[in-house]
Formats: C-alpha cells, sequence, structure tokens
C-alpha cells in the first residue's frame, strides 16, 4: 500500500531490550514503601532463576567501631528484612537478605552491588513536597552517581506518605 511506514520492531523479548534483568539489589529501611520496592524489585526479574538480593544497612558513628554490637538497630533490621522476605517469597526468584554495618549508607549499596554483580539496584524515595527535589541526605545522589548498573527509583505516593491520611477505603456504619 502506499503511503505506508514500515515500523521497526518493537516486539523484542524483554530480555533483550533490558526491561527485566536476573539479578537486582533492594536495599530496605523499614519505611512504607519497602514492600512496594521488593514487589516491584521481584516483577522486574527475569526468571524463577533470578535473584533478588536485600540489605539492610545500619550507618555506624564514626566514633564506634566498625563492627560495634548496636542491638536495638540490629532487631529492627532483623525484622524489617524478615517482613520483607515474606513478600518476596510469594514470586518466583531466589532471595538473599543481609544486614550489613558502614559508615555510609550508600556506598555500602554500592559496594554490595558490585560484589554481588547485580543487574540493578531500586530503591525506595519518600515523597517530596518540593517538586524535582531528592529526598533529603546524600544517599539517593550518591547511588546514581556511583552504582556500577542501573539505578530505579520508586518514589511512594502523596497518599502513601501523608500520616493524615489514615482513612480506610471503606467505612461501615
Amino acid at each position: 500500500m502506499i503511503g505506508w511506514l514500515k515500523r521497526p520492531n518493537h516486539s523484542r523479548n524483554a530480555s533483550t531490550n533490558g526491561a527485566r534483568v536476573s539479578s537486582i539489589l533492594v536495599p530496605v529501611t523499614g519505611a512504607p514503601c519497602d514492600e512496594d520496592v521488593v514487589r516491584l524489585g521481584c516483577d522486574l526479574l527475569d526468571s524463577g532463576r533470578s535473584t533478588l538480593y536485600m540489605v539492610y544497612v545500619i550507618e555506624v558513628a564514626r566514633d564506634s567501631p566498625l563492627d560495634a554490637v548496636i542491638a536495638p538497630d540490629t532487631e529492627r533490621g532483623e525484622e524489617t528484612l524478615r517482613q520483607m522476605e515474606t513478600v518476596a517469597n510469594g514470586h518466583k526468584c531466589t532471595v538473599e537478605a543481609q544486614l550489613v554495618q558502614a559508615r555510609k549508607a550508600g556506598s555500602a549499596v554500592v559496594r554490595e552491588a558490585v560484589d554481588r554483580g547485580v543487574d540493578a539496584i531500586v530503591v525506595g524515595a519518600p515523597y517530596m513536597e518540593a517538586h524535582g527535589a531528592f529526598p533529603p541526605g546524600d544517599y539517593i545522589p550518591y547511588l546514581l552517581r556511583h552504582a556500577p548498573c542501573r539505578v530505579i527509583v520508586f518514589r511512594e505516593s502523596a497518599a502513601a506518605s501523608d500520616p493524615a491520611n489514615t482513612t480506610a477505603a471503606f467505612s461501615v456504619r
């Protein structure tokens, strides 16, 4: 037919265009968006042979030894990892979780990504009122600058971050 242009074939499978990956690192913090971040990481994985690595980083102050036992933070980290493993177990992937102590969370996450050779890092970010602003701190900008792989930032919705938004979807009177 005259006038028809041949379009490029965009029906490649997901593994050739980079949409799916075989290993993902998800840093969890105990934030409300952790479950969504873990689910997103699982959904992006290629197959049942894929691995989701979860890491909880405890930042240790410079005036303390790096291997200092910080019981409350360790307990909170282990509980968060247990909860997120439960979320990930519903998906067809291998799950590995680890608690890490470091001076800075960003450098610890990048080191884990390098050591494990992951294809991507999926990180959660709180909702910010100022449009275009990163969350406070240098954590996400550090990952974007130094990670050797893709970095996917999952920003929670405004409704999820609003502590005043505690109304149920359905109410019974």
